[in-house]
């Protein structure tokens, strides 16, 4: 088994949500919407929030410095074959209106119930509708999507908190 290690954010800008029209990936031939972000590199691995602003400058040249209140939201885990695939998702604001054109694809403010009519990976999916219940929450989520009874790919959730133990 590999591991792979993403991150991702999704930025909004009052209502908006800042998303990335690809045209296909590794994994995927079709065109899908994503939040900005990709892999870690191998001197990110035990910082992903570096990796997260480098991700973002490079597909939108927002700075660390105009971005408010990034906070590590999620940890999303699957597996792919031989691969776990570990992505750390980080949610924040933006007061910038001018994003540069992105090498990775088409960068686009889209309204929330936008986001959600666009062909998105069922997993980023599932993190955005849960996002929506739990908008104010400060807990970071643990989603894992797996097989379900009925042999349909299903969300699971948990609060990652410390349980104070040994």
């Amino acid at each position: 088994m590999e591991l792979r290690q993403l991150a991702t954010a999704y930025i909004f800008k009052e209502e908006k949500l800042l998303m990335i029209k690809k045209s296909k990936s590794r994994l995927y031939n079709n065109e899908f919407w994503s939040g900005l972000g990709g892999h870690l590199e191998p001197d990110e691995l035990n910082d992903p929030k570096t990796a997260c602003y480098r991700e973002i400058l490079e597909e939108s040249g927002i700075k660390e410095s105009e971005l408010l209140d990034l906070k590590l939201r999620y940890i999303l885990i699957r597996i792919k074959e031989n691969e776990i695939r570990q992505q750390y998702v980080y949610i924040g604001e933006t007061l910038k209106n001018q994003i540069v054109a992105s090498y990775e694809g088409e960068l686009e403010w889209l309204a929330i119930h936008e986001v959600l009519s666009k062909h998105i990976s069922r997993i980023n999916r599932g993190m955005l509708e849960h996002y929506l219940v739990h908008r104010d929450s400060e807990c970071i989520y643990v989603g894992v999507i797996t097989m379900g009874e009925k042999q349909e790919p299903v969300m699971q959730w948990s609060e990652l908190r410390d349980p104070m133990i040994f």
